[in-house]
Order: C-alpha cells, then sequence, then structure tokens
C-alpha cells in the first residue's frame, strides 16, 4: 500500500470530521494501514504520519522548506521550478511537486486552508495560512505558464532591542533612542519596503512597553509577536462567498478606541484605515504605532496623501492630520541579507506641507550621523541629556 493510498484513506476518514488534530490524522495513518495488513515501524510511522500530516494541514512537499528556519520565502513557478530565500538570497531546490494540475490543486487547497478562494472566478488570492504563513496564489491564464505560488515564513520568535543590537539590526546608539521614544509615549510610524523587518522592529519595541499598560493591537492576521503581559489582539476578517461578514481593519481601529486602551496599534497601515489610525492618535491616544510600506522616510508624506485620498480626505487634511499624529518615523532598510533601523525622522509642516526630517541616520555597519532635526527630537523627548542617546 504506497503512501498516496494511506494518504486517500485518511482523508475519506476524517474528512468530514471538521478541525483535525495531529492525534486524529496519527490514529487514522495507524488504522488504515492495518485494515490493509500493513505493519510500520516507529520511525517509519512517523515519516507517514508526518507527509500526510503536511499534505491535509500543511503545505503539502513545500512544508519541509517552511520548516527550516534559515527559509523566508518559498516561490514555486512550476512543478519542479522551486525557490526558497534563505539569508536573503534565492537558491533552486529539488522539490518536485508532480505536474501542472497539482500545483493547482494545492494552490487550491491551501487558499482554502487560509479562508480564501481559488478559481477561475477568483484566479488570485491574498492569505494567511493557520500557522501564520503568508500565501499569494495566482492561476492560468492570469498566471501566463502555470499556477504560481508565493509563501512567506512568519517566525514567531519575539526579538528584544538588545537582541536587534547584537544582530546588526539596531546600530548601538539608536536603541536608547527607541527605548526613551517607546517609554515617553511617542506615536510612532515604521516605514519601510515589504520584508524589511518593519514587524520584527515593531514587535521589539511594544516589548518596551511598561507591564501595566495595556496594548490593543490591531492586524489583518495576526503575525507579530512581542511577548507583552497584556496585549489584545484584532484581526480583520474576509467576507463570506456571500459578500457578508466583512470586518476590516478601519472598522477594528474603530473598536480598539473603545476597549481602554493605553496604546493603539496597526500592525499595517494601506488602506483608509489611515484616516481612521490618525483620528485615534489625535484624540488622546498617545504612545501608538502603525507600520507602513514606503521607500524612504522623506516618501512618507505622499504614501500617506494616497492612503488618505482612499479615506477621502484632501491633501491638506492628511497633512494636518499627520503633523500632530505621528511624532517620529523610522525607517528600516534591506540591503541583500542585511535588514537595519536606516533613519528616525521627525514629522513636521513644511512650506510644501508635509515633511519627515532627518533626526539621526544609519549604515548597515552600525555608523550613525544626526541629521539636522535632532535638536528638535532630542528638546521634546529628552534625548540631549547624554552622548548615548544617539550619540553620532
Amino acid at each position: 500500500m504506497s503512501g498516496d493510498e494511506i494518504l486517500h484513506a485518511v482523508r475519506a476518514a476524517l474528512g468530514g470530521a471538521g478541525a483535525v488534530s495531529d492525534e486524529a490524522i496519527a490514529r487514522a495513518v495507524e488504522d488504515a494501514a492495518r485494515s490493509r495488513g500493513r505493519l510500520l515501524g516507529s520511525s517509519a510511522a512517523a515519516e507517514l504520519v508526518r507527509d500526510v500530516r503536511d499534505a491535509m494541514l500543511g503545505a503539502g512537499p513545500l512544508q519541509a522548506l517552511l520548516d527550516d528556519r534559515e527559509v523566508t520565502d518559498v516561490l514555486v513557478n512550476g512543478p519542479r521550478d522551486v525557490w526558497v530565500e534563505r539569508a536573503g538570497r534565492l537558491a533552486h531546490t529539488d522539490v518536485d511537486l508532480g505536474s501542472p494540475a497539482d500545483v493547482r490543486a494545492l494552490a487550491v487547497r491551501l487558499a482554502a486552508a487560509g479562508g480564501a478562494r481559488l478559481d477561475d472566478a477568483e484566479p488570485a488570492v491574498d492569505a494567511r495560512l493557520p500557522d501564520g504563513t503568508r500565501l499569494h496564489a495566482v492561476l492560468p491564464p492570469v498566471a501566463d505558464g502555470g499556477t504560481l505560488i508565493s509563501l512567506r515564513a512568519v517566525r514567531r520568535r519575539a526579538f528584544s532591542l538588545d537582541a536587534l543590537v547584537a544582530s546588526g539590526t539596531l546600530a548601538p546608539p539608536l536603541a536608547p533612542v527607541l527605548r526613551t521614544l517607546v517609554e515617553r509615549r511617542a506615536n510612532l510610524l515604521v516605514c519601510g519596503a515589504t520584508g524589511a523587518g518593519k514587524t520584527t522592529l515593531l514587535a521589539a519595541m511594544l516589548a518596551v512597553v511598561p507591564p501595566d499598560e495595556r496594548i490593543v493591537l490591531i492586524e489583518e492576521a495576526g503575525e507579530l509577536e512581542c511577548g507583552h503581559p497584556h496585549l489584545v489582539r484584532l484581526v480583520a476578517r474576509r467576507p463570506n462567498v456571500d459578500g457578508a461578514g466583512r470586518v476590516d481593519l478601519s472598522d477594528l481601529v474603530r473598536h480598539a478606541m473603545r476597549m481602554r486602551p493605553d496604546r493603539i496599534v496597526l500592525g499595517e497601515c494601506r488602506g483608509a484605515e489611515v484616516g481612521d489610525v490618525m483620528t485615534a492618535l489625535n484624540t488622546g491616544h498617545d504612545g501608538g504605532c502603525a507600520t507602513l510600506h514606503a521607500n524612504a522616510a522623506a516618501d512618507v508624506p505622499s504614501r500617506l496623501e494616497a492612503l488618505g485620498s482612499l479615506a477621502g480626505l484632501s491633501r491638506e487634511a492628511v497633512h494636518a492630520q499627520a503633523a500632530s499624529a505621528f511624532d517620529a518615523v523610522l525607517h528600516v532598510r534591506r540591503s541583500g541579507p542585511a535588514r537595519y533601523l536606516a533613519e528616525v525622522g521627525v514629522v513636521r509642516r513644511s512650506p510644501d506641507g508635509l515633511e519627515v526630517a532627518t533626526a539621526i541616520s544609519a549604515d548597515p555597519g552600525g555608523a550613525t550621523v544626526r541629521g539636522t532635526a535632532w535638536p528638535a527630537l532630542a528638546e521634546r523627548w529628552g534625548l540631549a541629556s547624554g552622548r548615548r542617546a544617539g550619540a553620532a
């Protein structure tokens, strides 16, 4: 009896069981093997249970790649064209996914596991798998040549500011700057490109928040881990197949304001919710944080303008709200395998409307240089007393 036969037998046995546990899969594998007269040793049984579990609940043949702690992304361009990213570099693998139909079936199953639909009527999907892995998949003919799958692994490990300094992500002079900004309840906007380390930096800063403060974290899907003892999480919900039941980030920001938060944190700001976030931070909810996709700190005003327009805000309204909502911008950058905090900027009004002026910048080697906005940042947040805070 082949592994595929056992997989089919287990699927038939557990198909209507709803949520399936590892223990249920192990029992079903054992029953399927025994009923067909196949005896399994402990190692063979464990391997077969793992394969069946990966095929039913995980990413099938891709699961072993996602389980590799060094892998951040798994990219499928075809049945025998699978790539992984390790340490910021792509490498081809020898994984064989079978036929194009098998790749499509895998993409459809993963989408369903993430509560999303993927078919000819909805040929592209962006979803989050139960273990937090980010899924993006596209079917032909939108994907020319075959189904494309992109998976980004989420490592649920909480980093401290000291750990980020040790890893080179944070220049040593910047650690006391961030610690002071968090402790004194500055409103912070973390920006950077995809995969630059925004969530990692945000999590490390939230770990600094005093334990007697309540953090309400809003995310599209649970991702951020910081180890804070009083963090509650609100997660957006997609509409069902009938288009009902949607709860978006804007809804969650408004709910968060009624939950007695000491700090409101938005995991990712990429739509009309920017208006609700700025409203919250302008109405007494200080110490808040959000992340934003941007190529540079100087691009933040134009990004806020674009997102604000989705909320029906004029350019002038965005500038007025942002200037008082955000105290500092933290820009993270990716350079090859290195991810690091490249700039701390100050949000302020300018003759052109709004700007982010550099207070202190860092290079990948950890060297820092103070910018024109350093005196204003240092004076407002008490960073000027001593060379440790932002020494360049």
